[in-house]
């Protein structure tokens, strides 16, 4: 098949949602298709070979890579996004378009107009109706109401919704009325070779966070609950893995009397691996997610243990393969780091069954199976495979 893949977003990029496209289309290109990814001006890190990329005409000092919206994105990058997809669906005759995440279903709708073809599949990445609030402190209430509305109302511009988590199929599934078998539930993947690849000796008393500093990341309870940890464990230090901004953090850390004993670490896909493989524990304090964090699966893929608020521990089974705590309860998240550290066996076990879970499940050749399958559901091309496979298991057991 030939697909148009749309990335309104810097591609590739280490974060979340671009990981998740260049996997995704890098997979579908190994099995034989032809894909086309359609992006921003914009990326970092190597392309794989097994796909086409396609970007606008950008304005070259705009390099803004956390997630969330800006001005600048719906005002200058969404609209050459579209342009670029309108134009490319002149010049070549493709099977499906799928498009990531919100700003790009909303870019691919208009660039694709009234036809209805190719046919367009939705990848739902997270509800908006629990995501916008997260990037501003002001109007929480209004962006709440406008993301269940775009909750409600762009999904079903769709020919196809693949959802990332069975929290979000259902969640699609309530605010559409769409039948179920219109939702696909089809979850990220983890290169499980790339990140057990790690070889460093595990430091006692290392925290580690991987990720971008947004607010919805949870910083603030995570540096609650390490202060916590460091009265009682002194030789406690937290590693953020990131290349965000830590200054709007810096005052607050101080205050807590921390800076000491935090490290801020910018580690590239190369060295992730064995930066992960170092840390006692690893923590993902995000407490509001409809999907799945993809540094939950690297954490898993990595063979350490790990702590998580259960708002985003979707795939991780309590005492077996994480620790998982109440969302935004500091002083359990703080006790359950104190356990791990306290309890090597118990640390080792949690991180090997949750490797050996990843590592069978969750794959990008699976995934791009699962794919595959949804596009044969697509009109004009139903008899080729009637039936959607169920996505791998949410938890262990």
């Amino acid at each position: 098949m030939r697909i148009a893949m749309i990335a309104a977003c810097p591609f590739p990029w280490p974060r979340g949602t671009p990981v998740r496209i260049h996997r995704l289309a890098e997979a579908l290109g190994r099995r034989g298709h032809e894909v086309h990814v359609v992006t921003y001006h914009f990326g970092e890190g190597p392309l794989s070979p097994h796909l086409s990329v396609h970007r606008i005409a950008g304005p070259s000092g705009y390099r803004h890579g956390a997630p969330g919206p800006t001005l600048t994105k719906l005002a200058v990058l969404d609209p050459l996004l579209t342009h670029k997809l309108r134009s490319l669906l002149r010049a070549l005759r493709f099977d499906v378009i799928h498009a990531h995440h919100y700003e790009g279903m909303l870019c691919a709708w208009l660039a694709r107009g009234q036809s209805h073809t190719p046919p367009l599949v939705f990848d739902v990445h997270a509800l908006l109706g629990s995501e916008l609030p997260a990037y501003s402190a002001l109007g929480k209430r209004l962006l709440h109401r406008l993301g269940t509305a775009l909750d409600r109302w762009l999904p079903l511009r769709a020919d196809q919704l693949i959802a990332v988590s069975e929290k979000m199929r259902r969640g699609l599934g309530a605010l559409t009325g769409l039948e179920e078998s219109r939702i696909a539930l089809i979850s990220n993947g983890v290169e499980s070779e790339h990140f057990g690849s790690g070889v460093a000796s595990v430091e006692r008393h290392s925290v580690v966070f991987a990720g971008n500093l947004a607010p919805y990341q949870g910083l603030e309870s995570l540096l609650q609950a390490f202060a916590s940890v460091r009265e009682v464990q002194p030789l406690a230090r937290l590693r953020l893995l990131t290349d965000g901004d830590f200054s709007p953090w810096r005052a607050r850390a101080r205050a807590l009397g921390l800076l000491d004993s935090i490290e801020v670490k910018p580690a590239g896909y190369p060295e992730l691996p064995e930066e992960l493989c170092r840390a006692a524990v690893l923590v993902n304090p995000r407490s509001i997610c409809s999907g799945i964090p993809q540094k939950l699966l690297n954490y898993m893929a990595s063979a350490r243990p790990v702590v998580s608020f259960a708002g985003s521990a979707t795939i991780l089974e309590h005492e077996r393969t994480g620790l998982i705590v109440e969302d935004d309860d500091a002083a359990a998240f703080a006790a359950a780091i104190l356990r791990l550290m306290s309890d090597e066996a118990l640390a080792a076990s949690i991180g090997a069954r949750a490797r050996a879970f990843v590592t069978e499940h969750y794959s990008w050749e699976q995934v791009a199976a699962r794919v595959e399958r949804v596009y044969a559901r697509l009109p004009g091309r139903r008899s080729q495979e009637p039936e959607i496979a169920a996505d791998v298991p949410q938890r262990l057991g």
